[in-house]
């Protein structure tokens, strides 16, 4: 795979490049290792990381609940946990 998405046993590891304060939420491609995304919330009281586990929701169709904020909560550089979905449909959702 890539060295920003990994498999972890029957979880997905995402690496991520976040921007909040965006227009819109949207992914923007690469970001050295990182896939880099776009968020329409600003960086205040948790709304950017909520607003990032809201998108990743909605574009890899899965529960919000199966979405956990393992590292860089108040960085742009963030670790993601994703269960209940495969590297191979995780990449097919975000990049294809």
């Amino acid at each position: 795979m890539s060295d920003w998405l990994r498999s972890d046993g029957e979880d997905v590891l995402l690496s991520l490049h976040v921007q909040p304060g965006a227009k819109r939420s949207e992914l923007a491609g690469m970001h050295g290792g990182a896939l880099k995304i776009r968020l329409a919330a600003s960086p205040v009281d948790g709304r950017a990381n909520d607003c990032l586990i809201a998108f990743l929701a909605d574009r890899l169709d899965v529960a919000r609940r199966r979405i956990e904020l393992v590292g860089g909560a108040s960085s742009r550089e963030k670790r993601v946990r994703i269960s209940g979905i495969d590297a191979a449909a995780a990449r097919a959702r975000l990049v294809d």
